[in-house]
């Protein structure tokens, strides 16, 4: 049994991979650039991958693939028709990062919202050890509590936030990108009632068809001027150069991306270059990656591995 681990890097150097070797010959790489994909999975049994495309081009000399687990939730990158075609089972990791991402989008909301940046700032440039009253609120910041917190995309980490969001005092709705009717604790809306009434605006839906550029011009222009956007989701559920125009023009108060469309963001991106970046929190696709998530990732990837060579099926996509 050989076993090829496209992308060791994803889950951080400071995470131990060893357990793999439990079930027979292990390699790994740190990253796969594309154009190695298919050199590097001919003679794997098991391959795991985190972002390296998993299709025919990659896969069709791969004669003994029997397994793709993605050591993720997301599973964009593999051509799920092929490896059903080719009977290659593939399997995903779920739930493992739902604390990290909820824990995540509620710091960058309540960054945005208490200006924390700007005040953590002013203490450690000598601003405040300068001046002569005792507190300092230069920059307005604003409370949770009664605010309407909108969510697109009621999963797991959605209902994590809803439940946290609720408990800090928001009246919480959301929509479903999906349309399925699904009875849940919050209130469902239209997509053009949640841009209208929310307050903040966080996104834990996947990329498809339905949510590829949801975020544009058209809805910015539908927010709240007060509103905040929160990503941590896929980058190109929002287009990025509508949401600079939209934070330029006072459209919306704020936005917070832990995604980008293009992964690391180019050094030209838009965000990067508007003329409020006090308005704007970017991080670097690690609301997924606190450490106990990480090691989550691998201890899950290889309860995938021993159900499948059980015979058994476990978050099985195809």
């Amino acid at each position: 049994m050989k076993i090829v681990v496209l992308d060791r890097m994803s889950v951080g150097e400071d995470v131990s991979v060893d357990a793999f070797f439990q079930y027979g010959q292990a390699e790994f790489f740190n990253n796969t650039p594309d154009e190695l994909v298919a050199e590097r999975v001919r003679e794997a049994d098991i391959i795991v991958s985190n972002k390296s495309p998993m299709n025919e081009s990659t896969l069709k000399e791969a004669d003994k693939v029997r397994l793709i687990c993605q050591f993720a939730t997301g599973y964009d990158n593999v051509d799920v028709e092929y490896c059903k075609k080719r009977g290659i089972r593939v399997v995903n990791v779920q739930d493992y990062s739902t604390a990290s991402v909820a824990q995540h989008t509620i710091g960058m909301a309540l960054s945005l919202l208490e200006n924390l940046s700007y005040y953590d700032a002013y203490v450690k440039n000598g601003s405040y050890s300068s001046q002569k009253r005792f507190s300092h609120f230069g920059h307005p910041f604003y409370e949770l509590d009664g605010k309407t917190w909108g969510i697109v995309g009621m999963g797991n980490i959605g209902r994590k936030v809803a439940g946290t969001a609720q408990a800090l005092g928001c009246h919480v709705v959301y929509y479903s990108t999906s349309g399925k009717e699904r009875e849940e604790d919050y209130n469902r809306v239209s997509f053009e009632e949640l841009l209208a009434k929310s307050h903040i605006l966080s996104l834990h839906c996947p990329l498809n068809e339905k949510t590829r550029y949801l975020m544009n011009c058209s809805a910015f222009e539908k927010m709240r001027e007060d509103a905040i956007l929160i990503n941590v989701a896929r980058g190109a559920i929002v287009q990025e150069e509508d949401l600079a125009k939209a934070l330029e023009q006072g459209e919306i108060r704020g936005a917070a991306l832990d995604v980008f469309g293009k992964e690391p963001m180019p050094k030209d991106h838009p965000l990067l270059h508007v003329s409020c970046p006090e308005k704007l929190l970017l991080t670097p696709h690690m609301a997924w990656a606190s450490t106990e998530a990480r090691k989550r990732c691998v201890s899950e990837t290889c309860k995938n591995i021993e159900a499948f060579l059980s015979g058994k099926e476990r978050n099985v996509i195809v």
